[in-house]
Parts: structure tokens; C-alpha cells; sequence
């Protein structure tokens, strides 16, 4: 929470006459500009200039732009010092012209005077318009409003409408005036560090919200098929990658799978997977399957993709009605894992592996048919789970490996999402860390 600024009566300044405002050395309004200017070029004992290295840390000395325009002369500020001890320098500006030059990033704190007119407006208009002004001109800086004595509402409005505090007039001191430009500084630091964090917070939520959206519902219903998955984007931070998988069940009871992946992790290859994910259930529940769904699927990859080279692999997999044998289409893609009870692992044929997805124009997809059994597990991958390394060398785990570590964990008793989560787990643990690739897994069992 911002720390709330004393209310304190302060010693009256000096009543101000045609002195031009003091800076912290005792000098001139316009030698305090001259030393804050942001050439960092002040004046030597012998009247040169010498260059005067400005450090931007937390012992860089405040700054104070006061705007102001009394017409018996600027007002006289009272030296001031900040929390270290240093001079808080000064400089003043009469219009809000005059504003806009001397606004440099190493001003820290704005103090305004309200009585000072706006371009363009009256004082009946708008009485608060040259803060709404200020504040438009200087988002970034803190902002101290200077009002008439005792006109504490129009001081509480100009916070209301964004300065970090106000004063009065005829109240400055140095010391209040010293507490009060660091209090409304750090002030601002905080309401920009809140208002950054609230707003990165709220992009994240939008983001997770959407990128959940975008994830598939298997439609399933109606058949006794369990369906488990598991999905882990390589981009740090995401929900979605360019994997994509999907399962419908079409109302013959035939149950369609499929997954992919698009080559590269950025935000255009998950809008691309998404696509062809959203297309392909759109095919499929129409009616298409095998080389005339993946030939309409490289339409749709030619014309969405953003550049010539991206390309995507696929599997679709369609098992019968009776479960018992299912027709295999590969493009590019690794061929699936099958296991069965009795039976050692094993990945199903890709003797007949089409290319992948945006490769060659006209290309074909043969669809092969394979026998499952009465019961079965059918899990299908992308090439994050086998690119993974092995320990710190450069060998990595692939199809060999994965069918290895599948088939101790079937014989273990894994099954459906603790089977996958195992797999999951085990390749990041033998890679030694988080994996860099998209990972998408997904698992169909049929249990008599």
C-alpha cells in the first residue's frame, strides 16, 4: 500500500517578491536547470564547463520541476534534501510550455501550481484542467498539486484525479516539502509497479482463458472407449504449442484420432495447429477420412501458413465400431505405440509413412489397416516425448527408448492418465530438466 503523506502545519515560506526560485546551492531557478540539465554540463571554478557523469541509481539526486506562474514573481522554494541528504535540485517552469522542454526523464517529481491557466480552457470550464493536462503530458512522473491555503477540496479533487498529493501555497518548508516529493515519487513507483503487475495478470488470465478454449472436448459419446491425454508446450509460460491432437466418434461408432505438430513453438504455430485441429474435425464428422481428409488438410495448411517452409506432421488413426482394427494414415508422423496384455509393446507398422503436410504438392496418403485385438491400449505421440536427451550426453531417447520405458510401465500396472503422466515425467527426469519441444500425448484403451 502507498504510505499516506502527514497532514502537518508547516513554517510559512519567505513571502515571495521578484526573487527567482532558489535552488539548493543558494542559486538561480535558471542555474538549478542549467546544473539538472540533461547534458550534465555544470561550470568549473575557472567558469568552464567540465562534464558531470549523472548516476541513474538510487543515489542519483531528485529532481523537482515546479510549474508555476505568480505574477509578483516565482515564489521562493526553501532548499530541500532528500532521504540520503543530497540537495533535491530544482527548476521552474512559468507555462506549460516551458513544461514540455524541462520535462526530461530525469525530472522525478512535478509540483503544480492550480491556479496555473490550460491552453484552450477557462478557470469556469474546468478548474483541475492544467492538472488533467499535466498528467496527460507526464504519465510517468509523480505529480504534487500547490493550491491556495485552505482550499483543501479542490486539493483532495486534484488527487482524485490523479496527483500523488496536494499543498498549500503559503505552507512550503523544506522539510515538508522535502517528505512529500519523496513520499508522492515512490508513491508513483508504486501505483505503476500495482498497475503493471494488475495488467500483466490480466493478459496471462485473457491468454489462459483463450489458449484453454482452443484445447479440444473429445466427443466420445456413445462409445466404451476410455481416452486419456496429456499436453506440455515447449514455450515457457504457454498453455498451447504447435501440437495438436483430437478424438470424435462419428455417428457410424466409429472413433477418429488424430494428432500433429508444426514445425517451430511460437504463436503462429499454435494458431496454425489450432486450425488444422478445428479443420480436421470439421472433415472428419462430414464424412472424410484418409488420404482425402490429409489432401483437404494441405489445402488449408498452404493457405493459413505464414511462410513457404512451415510444414506438419500427422497421424489419424479410425478404429471400427467393434474396436478390433483400425485404419492408419501417416504424414511425416511417428507411428503409434500398441500394447496389449501378454504381449511386449510394440509401434504399429510405417512402412507406407506418407510426407508430411506442405511438403510436396499432390502427395498420397495410403491408409493401412491394422488388427488391435479384443483389448488394447492405442497411444499416440508427437516427437517431443522421443527427441528428449538421455542424461548429459547427446544421445536421446527415441521410438527404441520410449517403447522400452512404455512396456515396464504397462507391466507395472499403468494405465490410462497415470500411464501417460509416468511417461511424461520420466522423459523430462532422463532429459534433466523441462523439455524444450511441445509434448502432446494421448491414450485410447479398450477394456472388454
Amino acid at each position: 500500500m502507498p504510505v499516506p503523506i502527514p497532514r502537518q502545519r508547516a513554517i510559512p515560506a519567505v513571502e515571495s517578491g521578484q526573487a527567482q526560485a532558489a535552488s539548493p546551492r543558494g542559486g538561480s531557478a535558471e542555474e538549478s536547470a542549467k546544473d539538472a540539465s540533461p547534458t550534465g554540463r555544470t561550470p568549473d571554478t575557472a567558469g568552464n564547463t567540465t562534464d558531470k557523469v549523472e548516476n541513474n541509481t538510487a543515489h542519483t539526486n531528485l529532481t523537482l520541476l515546479l510549474i508555476e506562474d505568480d505574477p509578483a514573481g516565482s515564489m521562493i522554494v526553501p532548499d530541500m534534501l532528500d532521504q540520503a541528504g543530497k540537495p533535491i535540485r530544482v527548476r521552474t517552469a512559468r507555462n506549460l510550455t516551458e513544461a514540455g522542454r524541462l520535462l526530461t526523464d530525469d525530472v522525478h517529481c512535478i509540483l503544480l501550481d492550480l491556479a496555473l491557466p490550460a491552453p484552450g480552457h477557462s478557470d469556469s470550464e474546468d478548474e483541475l484542467a492544467v492538472l488533467r493536462h499535466v498528467l496527460e503530458l507526464a504519465p510517468r512522473h509523480a505529480v504534487l498539486a500547490l493550491t491556495a491555503s485552505g482550499d483543501a477540496e479542490r486539493g483532495a479533487e486534484a488527487v482524485r484525479v490523479g496527483a500523488q498529493d496536494y499543498l498549500f501555497r503559503d505552507e512550503l518548508d523544506g522539510r515538508l516539502l522535502s517528505r512529500a516529493i519523496r513520499y508522492a515519487v515512490e508513491r508513483k513507483r508504486s501505483e505503476s509497479a500495482e498497475r503493471r503487475l494488475a495488467e500483466g495478470r490480466l493478459r496471462a488470465q485473457e491468454n489462459r482463458r483463450l489458449e484453454r478454449g482452443l484445447l479440444p472436448t473429445p466427443l466420445l459419446e456413445g462409445s466404451t472407449l476410455r481416452f486419456a491425454a496429456r499436453y506440455r508446450p515447449g514455450r515457457s509460460r504457454a498453455l498451447l504449442g504447435g501440437d495438436f491432437y483430437d478424438v470424435v466418434r462419428t455417428p457410424d461408432g466409429t472413433v477418429h484420432a488424430m494428432i500433429g505438430d508444426v514445425c517451430g513453438h511460437g504463436p503462429d504455430e499454435a494458431a496454425l495447429g489450432v486450425e488444422l485441429r478445428i479443420a480436421w474435425r470439421a472433415l472428419t464428422l462430414a464424412g472424410l477420412c484418409g488420404d482425402q481428409l490429409l489432401g483437404t488438410l494441405q489445402q488449408v495448411l498452404e493457405h493459413e501458413r505464414a511462410d513457404d517452409e512451415i510444414f506438419a506432421t500427422l497421424c489419424t488413426v479410425d478404429i471400427a465400431p467393434d474396436g478390433r482394427r483400425a485404419g492408419l494414415c501417416l504424414a511425416g508422423h511417428p507411428s503409434p505405440l500398441l500394447a496389449r496384455p501378454g504381449k511386449p509393446a510394440r509401434l504399429l507398422p510405417y512402412d507406407n509413412n506418407g510426407p508430411a503436410l506442405g511438403l510436396l504438392p499432390g502427395a498420397r496418403w495410403p491408409r493401412m489397416q491394422v488388427e488391435l485385438g479384443a483389448e488394447w491400449s492405442l497411444m499416440l505421440y508427437t516427437d517431443g516425448l522421443i527427441e528428449g536427451h538421455i542424461g548429459q550426453g547427446r544421445e536421446r531417447l527415441g521410438q527404441d527408448g520410449m517403447t522400452e520405458m512404455v512396456r515396464r510401465q504397462f507391466a507395472e500396472g499403468l494405465r490410462g492418465e497415470q500411464l501417460l503422466r509416468a511417461a511424461v515425467n520420466e522423459v523430462r527426469d532422463l532429459n534433466g530438466g523441462e523439455l524444450t519441444d511441445d509434448v502432446a500425448v494421448l491414450l485410447l484403451d479398450r477394456v472388454p
